[in-house]
């Protein structure tokens, strides 16, 4: 697997001007639709452009019949160029993964070697130039040579026992595919030609499946869609520094990690985040926060009615005090009652809970936070599964049917269409902004504050478009005739999927570089272009398409931009030396702390 660096070195960023995310600050709301007519015209003007604005597709989708004829292809080449059978060719290919390359240059080099090492003999290590009849070696009953069945290496084997040990051999997985001679001592390789010669048509297509996926499986430039049930096979160029993969089954993926395309979360954070939903550490979390042992069995015991009055299932049945853990006999009136306990409250002053209850908070708020991001990554992946249905629906019902009541042609309409996909690819790269957004170091504070800057934009963006989509249509699918109002929804919805994707385009963008617009103390560095904010302004002087408003004032002096700056990067900077953050659960322990004092993982 290549390394984070090789992944996003081939990303070229345009440079960034300083006027990019300042603006007016004023504190009124901003006006979100000022700009639809001039996005609007821009959007059916650059039409035909749309195409040319997204990154070259540097992968291609292959259909079975497709790689066949590629690995066919590849024999033919081989085989001519060597002047060897094709047969031959094939067993070639497989020992070098389907290179071609790799095959001529092992096969100038020394073809001896490759004959020896890949069971291609050039000479009979037995021959029986005038026998008649032949011994089989695995059976040792003598029969006719016509009955006899023997590769490069000359060992001689009847029919029937060949048949039997290339079918079980098949029956055994792809490692038939690099069959030798039955003789121990022998490697002599066994090609498709006898195989399809000695075995059920059955056997023959399993052989040949296994041959097909090998042509995908051990290329290191090709994979199969991960998706369920789909057969399409992709190949990918690298270079781009794009890792993201859409197959012909409509799924998407990550070509580097094989998981759901995420762009742009490296692919280590969604290997992390993945696991930390899949773990048993937030099991334990949630135990910590809201149980206590049970002084006699530690079980631990969760809290569930008001009274401090615990007993302890059977067969321990302990009863305690839910405070101070005391045993419930040594309670009553004069200790607090059942709804509070002075041994507790005393002890707590005098520092005898102070661990136990620092540790249950940390691991409350531990879990609290990690609540918090998974509880939004997962409502925008089922927002986003929502959204596929919906545009299926269109597709197959509505196109057809606003097209008849509003009387224009369906090609017309592929805005509404334009408008559903930005949605779903929006959708999924917000869901992956909150993985990123977890593994952000708590002490970086100028990074996370830009970071939800950019998600809070970029997020209240797509929500305008996706309530303009799904709930502004619906009055013209239901309506008797053309409506004028029509033509309004088109601008307005046009003009909300040119801003979005521009939000989203800068969010992307910003977080592939690792928020570098901000350094590490807290000074915001040289800002992007005003025209990647949300579309350029084309010459309009006062403003640009959507563009950024900043929450805090760019007009302020110099001197105090300055001091301001100052002051937070020695506060970040105290910050990350007083502490550290951990790589598995992401809390910030104190900097004498050798273990974390949520996941007692090892620093490092």
């Amino acid at each position: 697997m290549e390394s984070e660096d090789d992944m996003h070195d081939a990303n070229d960023v345009e440079s960034l001007d300083d006027d990019f995310y300042s603006g007016d600050t004023d504190d009124a709301p901003m006006d979100y639709y000022s700009d639809y007519d001039d996005d609007a015209d821009d959007y059916f003007d650059d039409a035909d452009k749309v195409e040319s604005r997204r990154p070259e597709q540097n992968f291609t989708i292959l259909k079975e019949s497709d790689i066949r004829l590629r690995q066919e292809d590849d024999i033919t080449r081989v085989a001519t160029v060597l002047s060897i059978p094709r047969v031959f060719a094939s067993i070639l290919l497989r020992h070098y993964n389907w290179s071609v390359s790799k095959v001529h240059d092992a096969w100038f080099a020394d073809e001896e070697r490759v004959r020896k090492a890949v069971g291609l003999l050039e000479e009979p290590v037995i021959q029986y130039p005038n026998a008649r009849e032949l011994t089989c070696g695995i059976c040792f009953d003598n029969y006719p040579r016509a009955r006899i069945e023997m590769v490069s290496c000359g060992h001689p084997y009847c029919i029937s026992c060949w048949g039997g040990y290339i079918s079980t051999s098949i029956n055994d997985g792809p490692g038939c595919l690099m069959l030798r001679c039955p003789d121990p001592t022998c490697g002599a390789a066994v090609g498709q030609d006898m195989i399809n010669q000695l075995v059920s048509n059955e056997d023959k297509q399993k052989y040949g499946r296994y041959l097909l996926r090998s042509y995908i499986e051990d290329n290191k430039k090709s994979k199969w869609c991960p998706a369920p049930g789909c057969e399409y096979a992709v190949t990918f160029d690298a270079g781009s520094g794009n890792y993201d993969v859409s197959c012909l089954c409509s799924y998407s993926f990550c070509w580097n990690c094989t998981e759901e395309a995420h762009r742009p979360v490296d692919c280590d954070t969604v290997a992390k985040w993945i696991l930390k939903n899949s773990a048993e550490s937030e099991n334990m979390n949630w135990i910590l926060a809201n149980s206590k042992p049970c002084p006699k069995c530690k079980r631990p015991i969760e809290k569930n009615q008001g009274c401090m009055h615990m007993t302890c299932t059977p067969p321990c049945k302990f009863e305690f005090c839910w405070l101070c853990l005391g045993a419930w006999s040594d309670h009553g009136e004069r200790t607090g009652g059942f709804y509070a306990c002075n041994r507790y409250e005393t002890a707590k002053q005098e520092g005898v809970y102070d661990d136990a209850e620092r540790r249950r908070e940390m691991a409350k708020n531990s879990l609290e936070r990690y609540t918090h991001y998974y509880e939004r990554w997962a409502s925008n992946q089922i927002s986003r599964q929502k959204a596929l249905a919906d545009l299926h629906q269109l597709q197959t019902v509505h196109i057809e049917k606003l097209s008849d009541i509003q009387c224009q042609p369906e090609s017309q309409l592929k805005f509404i269409a334009e408008a559903w996909l930005q949605i779903i690819e929006c959708r999924r790269v917000l869901k992956w902004t909150y993985a990123y957004g977890f593994y952000l170091p708590e002490f970086e504070h100028a990074k996370k504050q830009f970071f939800e800057y950019l998600q809070g934009e970029a997020e209240s963006g797509l929500e305008r478009l996706h309530q303009c989509a799904e709930k502004e249509l619906q009055p013209f699918l239901s309506a008797d005739g053309p409506s004028r109002e029509f033509n309004d929804f088109r601008t307005k919805l046009a003009g909300l999927t040119s801003v979005t994707r521009n939000y989203f385009e800068n969010l992307v963008r910003a977080l592939e570089n690792g928020l570098a617009d901000v350094d590490s103390k807290g000074a915001s560095s040289k800002a992007t272009s005003s025209k990647n904010a949300a579309g350029s302004s084309k010459g309009r002087p006062g403003r640009g398409k959507g563009a950024f408003r900043t929450s805090t004032s760019n007009r302020m002096s110099d001197d105090s931009h300055s001091h301001r700056t100052s002051m937070s990067g020695r506060m970040s900077d105290d910050n990350h030396h007083s502490h550290w953050s951990c790589e598995h659960c992401t809390y910030v322990n104190v900097r004498s702390a050798t273990t974390c004092q949520i996941c007692y993982q090892p620093r490092r």
